[in-house]
C-alpha cells in the first residue's frame, strides 16, 4: 500500500505523455496509471512516499503547463480508494448508495478519499471518464444516514473546486439498479 498517491490531468493526449516521463524521472516514484480518458484527456498517476509523490505532481504541474486540467496529491490515501479505481467492490449487504459526479478524474478521487474517510461506507467504485465526456463518479454503500455524511462531504469537496456536478443519495436501490452498478 502507497503512503500517498499523486494524478495530473491534461488535455493533451502528447503533453500527458511528456508529463509522465517527467514525474517518473524527478522522483522516485511508482507509475500506477498513464492513459487517455474521454474526451481526449490524459491522466498520469504515481504512488510513494509522501514528498516523492509531492515532488513528481509538482514538477507534473509545471510540464504540463496550462494544460493541466487538475491535480493533487492525496498523503495517507484510504486503502479502497486504489481498489475502487481497478473495478468494482464487492459488496457484502446491499443498502443505500450515494453518487457523486464531478468534472475531472482529480477532482472526483480526492472526493471519494475524503467521503470514505468522513463516514462507515464502502467505496463500491470509482468511475474513471472512460465513455461520459471527462466526467468521473464514485459510488458509496451503507446506511442511509452514513451514505449522506459521505455524500455532504464528497460533494463538497469537489464543490470547493468548482468541479462538482451533482450528488445523490438513494434508499434500498432497486434490484435492477444494483445489476447496473455491480
Amino acid at each position: 500500500m502507497y503512503h500517498a498517491i499523486g494524478l495530473v490531468e491534461l488535455n493533451s493526449i502528447a503533453k500527458g505523455i511528456q508529463v509522465s516521463d517527467v514525474m517518473m524521472k524527478s522522483a522516485n516514484v511508482d507509475l500506477l496509471s498513464a492513459k487517455t480518458i474521454c474526451p481526449g484527456k490524459y491522466i498520469v498517476m504515481v504512488g510513494g512516499e509522501i514528498t516523492a509523490v509531492q515532488q513528481a505532481v509538482q514538477n507534473g504541474e509545471r510540464e504540463g503547463g496550462h494544460m493541466k486540467v487538475d491535480s493533487f496529491v492525496l498523503p495517507n490515501v484510504h486503502k479502497s480508494v486504489l481498489p475502487a479505481i481497478s473495478g468494482v467492490t464487492p459488496i457484502e449487504k446491499r443498502q443505500s448508495i450515494g453518487v457523486v459526479e464531478t468534472y475531472s478524474v482529480a477532482a472526483c478521487i480526492v472526493a471519494a478519499d475524503t467521503a470514505v474517510k468522513s463516514a462507515n461506507v464502502t467505496l463500491v467504485r470509482i468511475h474513471m471518464a472512460f465513455g461520459i465526456g471527462g466526467k468521473c463518479y464514485f459510488i458509496v454503500n451503507g446506511d442511509i444516514a452514513d451514505v449522506n455524511t459521505a455524500v455532504k462531504a464528497g460533494s463538497q469537496s469537489a464543490g470547493e473546486k468548482g468541479l462538482l456536478v451533482h450528488g445523490t443519495v438513494i434508499p434500498k436501490p432497486h434490484d435492477a439498479v444494483w445489476q447496473q452498478i455491480l
